[in-house]
């Protein structure tokens, strides 16, 4: 992991994310209304309390977050979403994996195939690149000068991560994703400010992109991706030079 901090892409994207906020609390209702079919109490509901905890580190107001809960058990009338996965290549070879949440997957196809032609990529079949990343609970605890590192890393361990590093900025803790809500409650319940908590895919190896016209067309992908209502996530093994 290290040398491809989480963190530092969370930061690299935070001014658009800011911009982009009203967008960003609409995929996360999304999320939320999803996790919520499978009940409305977080205390129960493990993948209801994850999502919640991500919906409050981007400072989604507590209404918005009832109102999505109620949507999702029934108790207001919603949308009723789909999860899809597509996955595909972007220029140079660079693996990409975009998950979504859908009222029709017909429309949301023809999007993300669209956003791959259009930007010299091309979507490819079921599996085709799914194999080339792993899926892990990704905690994300940003070095504040307070944190001793040692501390830090028991209470990860004793809590059943499967890895700890130290990253120039943050710390990263990694879980297998059935134990990552376990590992982020006993955290959270040790009072660890953390920076960014979720299930994620991680690329098993980065593929590095020099070429400047590839790297245009991977970062306008991925902005029209972003900018997609239907897409949730979207993962990649692109090792990008740094936006000035």
């Amino acid at each position: 992991m290290s040398g491809h901090s989480k963190w530092a892409n969370i930061k690299h994207k935070k001014g658009r994310q800011d911009a982009l906020r009203g967008k960003i609390f609409t995929k996360l209702g999304k999320e939320i209304a999803m996790a919520a079919k499978g009940g409305a109490d977080p205390s129960t509901n493990t993948r209801l309390a994850d999502v919640i905890a991500k919906a409050k580190a981007n400072n989604m107001p507590n209404d918005t977050i009832n109102r999505a809960v109620k949507k999702g058990s029934g108790d207001m009338e919603g949308v009723n979403y789909e999860e899809m996965v597509y996955e595909g290549y972007a220029p140079g070879g660079v693996a990409v994996i975009v998950t979504s949440l859908t009222d029709n997957r017909n429309r949301t196809a023809g999007d993300i195939r669209h956003i791959f032609d259009k930007n010299g990529g091309s979507m490819g079949a079921s599996g085709c690149v799914g194999y080339m990343f792993d899926k892990k609970g990704v905690i994300i605890v940003e070095k504040d000068g307070k944190l001793d590192e040692d501390e830090l890393m028991m209470q990860a361990l004793d809590a059943g991560a499967e890895d700890f590093s130290a990253e120039e900025d943050s710390f990263e803790i990694l879980t297998d994703p059935n134990s990552f809500s376990e590992v982020r409650a006993k955290l959270e319940e040790a009072g660890i400010p953390m920076a960014s908590a979720e299930v994620t895919m991680i690329p098993q190896n980065y593929v590095s992109v020099t070429e400047p016209d590839d790297i245009k067309k991977i970062n306008k992908m991925l902005d029209m991706f972003d900018d997609n209502d239907d897409v949730q996530d979207v993962y990649h093994n692109a090792e990008l030079p740094d936006e000035d």
